[in-house]
């Protein structure tokens, strides 16, 4: 029987059937329901922790969250957080409530601004205002901007980010830094770079139905339910002329959040790394790894570059295997894409496509 989890006066204590009660410590988890959210949600419950998933859900959807209590709120609501806070007091913060298309940052800046600047504002501030200093934050390798002809970034070069969703991470970044030195907070700043494929097990994987990222557009090609890709140009400066990105398994992405929150509760020193593989694919070597994975067509059509597009961008992801000890076990393209089509066929995926229509 799965384990069922009851949280009594500060959250605290957690019992399981069939096993002996254990204290466990409890996370806030902002944004805990969406795709990385959740993955990560998983994986701190198997290590102990008890995940508190906050979010307003104006992205995600209240199905299928098996890991974790569930409070409905936005990081920009203050009372919300207080109540909230007060009622499981966390040890600490995993902060990835924020919005995350290059596009649409492009075309609805201020949207970017208030969420993930203003809303994380708010969030740092009820976090000192209630004696917590503890934070892993979720930014973005956009942050840096355009890479040196195909070098892997690295975490101490300028950052000079091309996009306001690339800026309203970076902005956040600095805020934390301020707080480090000012309020004396401790915090991991993670730099994603392409996250994508489901958990291996097919527990859980990407929910939404508009998604913004390469490899799940791809597959909804593969299930028809697009027409074909369009490949954002085909003239950049790369062997092939399509974009190069770094893609990292969420599953690796998770398991780098429970080492960073171990890595925060020694109380090691405040630390940014890039989350990435440290080698890039182009657009057109993952459709031709997709479709030999899902024996489909997968037709494309080029269509003019974004604004905002870098040509390419990789990752040096050597910090963070020497301070957590961490390495992108699963981030092989084909088992990233293998997983995600296996979790995109899978009844609960399919149930949660049509909860999300209702």
């Amino acid at each position: 029987m799965r384990k069922m989890t009851f949280l009594f006066f500060s959250g605290l204590l957690s019992i399981s059937l069939g096993w002996s009660a254990e204290v466990s410590q409890t996370i806030l988890v902002t944004g805990g329901a969406g795709y990385i959210g959740t993955q990560t949600c998983k994986a701190l419950e198997e290590a102990g922790f008890v995940p508190i998933i906050y979010d307003n859900f104006s992205r995600s959807q209240n199905v299928g969250l098996h890991w974790g209590v569930v409070e409905k709120g936005d990081i920009a609501d203050r009372k919300r957080l207080t109540e909230v806070i007060d009622k499981y007091r966390p040890v600490a913060v995993v902060h990835f409530a924020g919005f995350k298309a290059v596009g649409e940052s492009i075309q609805d800046p201020v949207k970017y601004y208030l969420n993930n600047l203003c809303g994380s504002v708010v969030l740092l501030d009820v976090m000192k205002e209630k004696g917590m200093n503890k934070i892993i934050f979720s930014s973005t390798g956009s942050a840096y901007g355009i890479a040196e002809a195909g070098k892997p970034f690295q975490e101490d070069q300028r950052c000079d980010p091309i996009n306001p969703y690339g800026t309203s991470k970076w902005m956040v970044e600095k805020i934390l830094n301020d707080f480090k030195l000012a309020y004396g907070f401790h915090y991991v700043i993670f730099r994603y770079f392409n996250v994508a494929g489901a958990d291996l097990k097919g527990k859980c994987g990407e929910r939404g139905t508009t998604p913004h990222n390469l490899i799940p557009i791809i597959l909804q090609v593969a299930s028809e339910k697009r027409k074909e890709l369009e490949v954002f140009g085909s003239d950049y400066p790369t062997p092939d002329g399509t974009a190069i990105r770094d893609y990292i398994h969420v599953v690796d992405i998770a398991d780098a959040h429970v080492k960073a929150l171990r890595y925060l509760l020694l109380e090691k020193p405040s630390v940014t790394l890039n989350l990435g593989t440290g080698s890039g694919a182009s657009v057109s070597q993952v459709v031709s790894i997709a479709r030999t994975i899902t024996k489909k067509e997968i037709p494309i059509r080029i269509v003019p570059r974004r604004m905002g597009d870098p040509p390419s961008m990789t990752a040096d992801n050597h910090l963070a295997r020497e301070l957590l000890n961490w390495e992108p076990k699963n981030s092989d393209l084909k088992t990233i894409i293998e997983s995600e089509w296996k979790w995109n066929q899978s009844p609960e995926r399919l149930l949660s496509n049509y909860t999300q229509r209702d």
